[in-house]
């Protein structure tokens, strides 16, 4: 079911890219081709960028990919950095949290006053929505990390390690190089 959800999330993510670049591409087209545009497609592009960094946000704190500076923390034992772990993910909550109140007064009073988005015919709070939704997913998916570190299935909120790769890769890269140089010899 977990990849289920997975593909989801990942067409939905490449939709909103796609429109996006869509959008953008037929009013460059417009307006260098034809001299003429689109009034509501920059508001659109916004929003669909907005959309598309709270779904992406989640789906990131999902996998492990957020940028991490772990340096500090992983001088500790495995022991002590879990619950470093898990003290860093409670501020990630309570900020989440703090997010998700704050979005969910401002799309109330969006809907309260009834406002039209500026050059889209669709009422603001619909819009925007994503900001408290987008906090929700972030703060389940951290909740889901907060137990994988618990349960002791990971040790960080980061499930990549970026340097660790890069070496590798270089290893790699001048392994191959090496041995290609020793074949012309």
């Amino acid at each position: 079911m977990s990849k289920y959800i997975d593909y989801i999330e990942e067409g939905f993510i490449a939709f909103l890219l796609t429109a996006m670049t869509l959008v953008t591409f037929s009013q460059v087209v417009a307006r260098y081709m034809f001299n003429s545009g689109a009034v509501w497609a920059l508001e659109l592009t916004t929003y669909l960028f907005a959309w598309l960094v709270m779904f992406g946000a989640a789906f990131c704190v999902k996998k492990g990919v957020h940028i991490g500076i772990d340096a500090f923390v992983n001088i500790f034992s495995s022991h002590i950095r879990k619950y470093l772990t898990l003290l860093a993910i409670s501020f990630c909550l309570l900020y989440c949290a703090i997010l998700f109140k704050g979005s969910w007064d401002y799309i109330a009073k969006l809907k309260m006053i009834g406002i039209e988005a500026e050059d889209l015919p669709i009422e603001e709070w619909k819009i925007k929505i994503i900001l408290p939704i987008g906090f929700a997913l972030i703060f389940f998916r951290l909740i889901e990390v907060a137990w994988k570190v618990y349960k002791g299935e990971v040790e960080s909120m980061h499930f990549v390690n970026e340097t660790k790769e890069l070496i590798d890769e270089i290893e790699q890269t001048s392994s191959s190089d090496t041995s290609s140089s020793n074949k012309g010899v």
